[in-house]
């Protein structure tokens, strides 16, 4: 398994996390962030964060590496990806990705060349009024016409992408979800990509669930801490599932079961878009959340083992 790179995908809720721990204790390996949302300090229940015993059992990669007021790319993700790779296998371990933003994915198994396109901003200002005349769905609107698979992956509110994409669109006339890496050169590594995969009313009820539990967590607190820290609604982190939904119940605008039922619906959407992304990728092998941890754990290291 020399140069491999082993990733766990698929929708939220479906028990990435939960397999990538007897996996990195069986392989020798060493678990990386594949998530837009753990990459900010602070933000832990709201991500579902592995929590701190998790994290001291294996070492985690690539969480906690950001404030909750900072920008992040897919290009400066992609780039610390690749030395994370670099450096676990310079001491000879497996890095093992864990995660759901299928952007980070592509930018794995593709490359992905947009980061490098310059800004345009009177592109930019262009959908920027747009959205303030017509609202976020507007914008998106425009993207899921010209670029569907990257529409499906990002969130109307996640205005800032969603213009980026276009923006992209616009100046390299190819939409960012087939921007590749250039001349195609090989990967420097071997790469196996699976995902879990769960009945769709089950992994619905299992969102639900979680949510609840976030809750129970301190989620709501979570959100106020933040708030008081000054980091505006408007900052990437904050168009996270689980921030900007319980903002309008915190400035006393609904009511919390109102908040908590926009918050599932919006989370069973984005896991359905997660789970649209991921059936396109290309070598991506699904299994059934159903048969448990053990038994995927069995057949990743069985299947790993022969290549």
């Amino acid at each position: 398994m020399k140069n491999s790179v082993l990733v766990l995908a698929g929708p939220t809720a479906s028990g990435k996390s939960a397999l990538s721990l007897p996996l990195a204790k069986a392989l020798n390996g060493e678990i990386v962030c594949m998530d837009s949302m753990q990459v900010y300090r602070y933000m832990d229940i709201g991500t579902a964060k592995p929590d701190r015993d998790e994290q001291a059992q294996v070492k985690h990669h690539l969480f906690d590496i950001l404030d909750p007021d900072q920008s992040f790319s897919v290009a400066e993700y992609a780039v610390l990806a690749q030395e994370t790779i670099h450096d676990i296998h310079r001491r000879g371990k497996l890095p093992i990705f864990c995660g759901g933003t299928g952007l980070y994915l592509r930018a794995l198994s593709g490359g992905m060349d947009f980061g490098g396109t310059q800004a345009d901003e009177a592109i930019r200002a262009r959908y920027q009024r747009l959205a303030q005349e017509q609202g976020n769905e507007a914008v998106h609107r425009i993207l899921l016409e010209k670029d569907p698979e990257s529409a499906q992956n990002l969130h109307p509110n996640n205005l800032r992408r969603v213009i980026r994409a276009l923006e992209i669109l616009e100046i390299t006339g190819k939409p960012m979800s087939r921007q590749t890496r250039k001349g195609k050169e090989p990967l420097p590594y071997t790469l196996f990509i699976y995902a879990l995969s769960w009945p769709r009313e089950t992994l619905y009820e299992r969102i639900n669930l979680r949510v609840d539990r976030m809750m129970e967590m301190g989620l709501l607190d979570e959100v106020k801490n933040l708030l008081n820290r000054g980091v505006p609604l408007t900052a990437q982190s904050m168009q996270g599932l689980g921030y900007k939904e319980l903002v309008p119940f915190i400035n006393g605008e609904t009511e919390l079961e109102e908040t908590l039922e926009v918050l599932k619906r919006r989370t069973r959407n984005y896991a359905k878009r997660q789970i649209t992304w991921f059936k396109v990728e290309k070598d991506l092998r699904w299994l059934s959340g159903e048969d448990g941890t053990a038994t995927n754990t069995d057949i990743i290291i069985k299947e790993m083992s022969k290549r």
